[in-house]
This record gives structure tokens, sequence and C-alpha cells, in this order.
């Protein structure tokens, strides 16, 4: 069978549900992986209310899609952060003066994700978590170890708890390997992993686009992780080697042609999706392709048609004996 395909609704939250729904569907979308935001999902009343949860997935029902994941990015961004108004925007509007009730209400959100997603019926909330030492990311002054071992503690003392309510709840957190995390590459994955020591409720959204910029190969990425690739999404990403533009972005929002790499819609870019899709087959991941559409470049409405095409396409499953087999008496 298929991996079913859906479309990440976080940079669809503009739309009302009932529209975006209608919209996945006749592009050949399989199921929406739900944002916390927008009227997409609401993280307290899905945890509060199982009816609430009903309606959102009839609402699904209704246009033929299913729910596999919900997602918390910017719920979880907050909980390890230095809030800066970019973030605090996140949070309620009578909350973004004051750093700390911002921290409370992120944190307060994550301890409930689980239980919205189980109320909606599913297994996995992607998200992030933030990272207080993203900061510290260039040696220069030069690096202190002990202030980066903090910040993984850090880690972990806020983020047990937040795991001990998905342990309650059958559900696991996948966070999506992304700089300004407190995992943004191979290394800090594992030492992340480390920090909570593997506990099985924290592992990953695989995302390739956050990854292949850096240099890091999603699909070793995907087998040395195997046990961890809770969720993935497909994302491209084209990196741009000019002579002038910088792998660090040079302070350049996405979509000026200065900079040193984009997003791109899936089969746009660089990534080598074949060899990621032969890495999901190894490791046995049967969930969902969920594209996280961003393309500065081109209509939306096109990309995520397409893009839902371009996962068919790429999708297959491993073979089931050796090509050679029947060579053999």
């Amino acid at each position: 069978m298929a991996r079913p395909v859906t479309l990440f609704t976080g940079q669809w939250a503009d739309l009302p549900l009932e529209v975006l729904a209608e919209k996945a569907k006749s592009w050949g979308y399989d199921g929406l992986e739900l944002a916390c935001w927008g009227d997409h999902l609401d993280i307290e009343k899905a945890a509060e209310d199982p009816a609430y949860c009903e309606r959102q997935r009839d609402l699904l029902k209704r246009h033929g899609l299913g729910c596999w994941a919900i997602s918390a990015h910017l719920q979880g961004q907050l909980v390890l952060d230095r809030p800066d108004p970019r973030g605090a925007g996140f949070a309620p509007p009578e909350l973004r003066s004051d750093p700390e009730k911002v921290r409370e209400w992120g944190t307060r959100q994550m301890m409930l994700a689980p239980h919205a997603a189980k109320n909606m019926g599913v297994t996995v909330v992607n998200g992030f978590t933030g990272s207080s030492i993203w900061h510290l990311i260039y040696p220069f002054p030069p690096q202190d170890e002990s202030l980066i071992e903090e910040g993984f503690k850090l880690f972990a003392e806020r983020w047990n708890p937040i795991f001990d309510e998905f342990d309650k709840c059958g559900v696991r957190f996948g966070l999506e390997v992304h700089p300004t995390e407190i995992a943004f590459d191979y290394y800090t994955a594992q030492r992340a992993l480390e920090a909570v020591n593997r506990r099985p409720a924290f592992g990953f959204n695989l995302d390739p686009s956050h990854l292949f910029h850096q240099g890091v190969n999603p699909a070793t990425f995907a087998r040395d992780f195997a046990d961890r690739i809770y969720h993935t999404h497909i994302k491209d990403t084209y990196v741009r080697r000019d002579g002038r533009a910088g792998i660090l972005g040079s302070y350049l929002n996405f979509g000026d042609p200065r900079r040193g790499w984009e997003f791109r819609s899936p089969g746009h870019g660089q990534i080598d999706f074949e060899e990621l899709i032969r890495a999901l087959n190894d490791i046995g991941y049967q969930g969902p392709l969920s594209v996280e559409w961003e393309d500065a470049g081109m209509d939306r409405e096109h990309g995520a048609r397409e893009a839902a095409e371009f996962c068919r396409k790429i999708d297959f499953k491993a073979s089931g004996r050796a090509f050679d087999a029947a060579f053999q008496r």
C-alpha cells in the first residue's frame, strides 16, 4: 500500500479549514496534517472537548480526507526560546509584552498537545522545541562548552514534563530538525536524544529541506535515526553557489534572489528524493509523505497540486524479493 500523501496546513492557515479541505481533495491529497493555529485546530478545545475533535474529523471526512498528525510548531518554539517580538507574536496579544507569560503559554499548549492528538485519533504531534543556545552557534567569542551543556540540560528540564504527558496519552513528539531548534543537524539530534535519555516520546519529523542546505544527507539521517523517524515532510531546497551568496542567508528574506539557498516546491530543487524513499523503505517507514509547501517563486495552488502528483511519482514499495532470485535453482 502506498504511503498517504498529506498537506501540512501551516502555510495555509489564512484559509478556513472547510475551504482548504475542498481544495486539497481536488489537488489529490489523502489528508491534512493540521496546524494548531488559524481555525484548523485549537489545542485547548481539542484537548478538552472530544466533540470539537469529532467535528474537525467529520469536516475532513466530508471531503474524503484523513488526518495522521497534528502540528504545534509555533507553540513549541516558545518553550525554550528567549522571546523577541517575532516569537512573542505566536502568543495571544495580551501576553506578548511579558516573556515569561509567553513561555508559560507555549509550555501549557505543548502539555495539552498530546491530549488534543489523542482526541483527534492521531499518535504524532510535530513541532519545534525552540533553543536557548541557538545564538551560540558560531564559536566566537571562543566556545564555552558549559554553556552548550546547560542548553541541553534546560531542554531536558523543560521538555521532560511535556514528554510525560505524551507518554500518558500514547502519543509521540516529532521535532522538525531545523535551524533555531535544540536539534538542527545530525550531531545535535544525537545530543538532544541523549539529553532526554532517548525516551521514546521524543523523535523526529524528517524534513529533508532543512538538512540539505547544511550539507547533511537526509537519507543518511533517516537510516541512522531509523527508530526515531515518526513523520516525514516533503519539501525541496535549492542551494545557490554564485561566489557571493552565503550559506547563512545574509539577513535576506526568502524570495530574495541574492540568498544562498531557498526552499523550493518538491521536484524543483536539488534533493535526491529517490534516495530518501529508498531510505524510508529500508527503515520500514509507512507514515505519510506530508507536503510542507514553501516556494517564494511559485503560485501556491499550482505548487500544491503539482506536489501531490510528485509524491505519487516518487513513492514506491520496497522489494519483497531479490531481483536475481529467478536465477537460483
